[in-house]
């Protein structure tokens, strides 16, 4: 068939490169975001210059002769692998069997951009991907699949996304593009009763209040390791906290347990953190140990 592959960054150079491995299919264009300028210039297009594959960048898909671009490369199926701009439905049926999109969650749970985020902040015990055919709604549209997979007590967003989902969906690639070829794909309409909306996760979703239980505290740090990063104060000065462990334990929340090697220990409502890596506001990330002794941070000090 001929596809158009639509994306940017990582993944959708790394879609784009499961297509061609495959064989089955000829790419015959690749959409991506506008250069900007101080950016570096995108995975994605670098990949598809490299293989002669035309580039086109688009700003949007407002003006007739992006959609008579768009169209004038006769494709069969248009896969939307990891995309930021809105693409209206003129632009997404152009090809003959339409638009298919990828969204990091089991819709219709978590549609927004921070899909992998927020399971892991409430503390959500499976996730996953779907392709599905997108509409003008926000991560709205049939399932045409998904994958499933479990959210370890341990699991921080770099394991969840990078190390489960992110292989598994590139390696979905080809059977997704296959699942076109008889012309009768699967399409299953999502529950709307079930259906989440959340905003991105930003830095003031992950403030620490180290007076909720110690489950509460660790999901936020899971949940924004390794980004937006959750923080917290120490005599007014932000830091933010990434890898932990969490423990039993009772005391004043906030109060600084220990300070050790491991890291540092802090009280939460119902149990205790190890803090074993954090990035000081204006600093570069590093162990809590050295923070705690450039800080002079010492047991019975408080956070937040």
């Amino acid at each position: 068939m001929r596809l158009i592959v639509m994306g940017q960054q990582a993944f959708g150079k790394d879609a784009l490169a499961k297509i061609l491995e495959n064989k089955a299919d000829e790419v015959v264009a690749v959409y991506c975001e506008p250069d900007r300028d101080g950016k570096p210039v995108d995975p994605i297009k670098t990949f598809a210059e490299e293989q002669g594959i035309p580039v086109h960048q688009p700003a949007d898909f407002k003006s007739q002769e992006s959609l008579d671009t768009l169209a004038s490369h006769n494709a069969d199926l248009m896969v939307m692998a990891f995309v930021n701009v809105f693409v209206p439905e003129a632009a997404r049926d152009t090809p003959k069997h339409g638009s298919i999109c990828f969204h990091p969650s089991l819709l219709p749970l978590h549609r927004g951009p921070s899909a992998v985020n927020w399971p892991i902040i409430w503390g959500s015990t499976k996730s996953g991907f779907s392709w599905f055919y997108p509409t003008d709604g926000l991560d709205e549209g049939d399932i045409l699949m998904q994958w499933e997979c479990p959210i370890e007590p341990d699991d921080t967003v770099i394991n969840l996304y990078f190390k489960k989902i992110y292989p598994a969906a590139i390696d979905s690639v080809p059977g997704v593009v296959d699942a076109f070829r008889d012309g009768n794909p699967p399409r299953t309409a999502q529950d709307e009763s079930k259906a989440t909306y959340e905003y991105r996760c930003k830095k003031s979703h992950a403030a620490i209040d180290w007076q909720k239980p110690v489950a509460e505290v660790y999901n936020l740090i899971r949940g924004c390791n390794p980004a937006p990063g959750a923080w917290t104060t120490h005599n007014g000065s932000e830091v933010q906290i990434y890898d932990s462990s969490r423990s039993e334990g009772e005391g004043d929340a906030g109060f600084v347990v220990s300070v050790t090697e491991e890291g540092v220990t802090v009280q939460a409502k119902d149990g205790r953190i190890l803090v074993k890596r954090v990035k000081p506001k204006g600093g570069e990330k590093q162990p809590a140990a050295e923070w705690a002794s450039a800080a002079g941070l010492s047991p019975g000090d408080t956070l937040g």
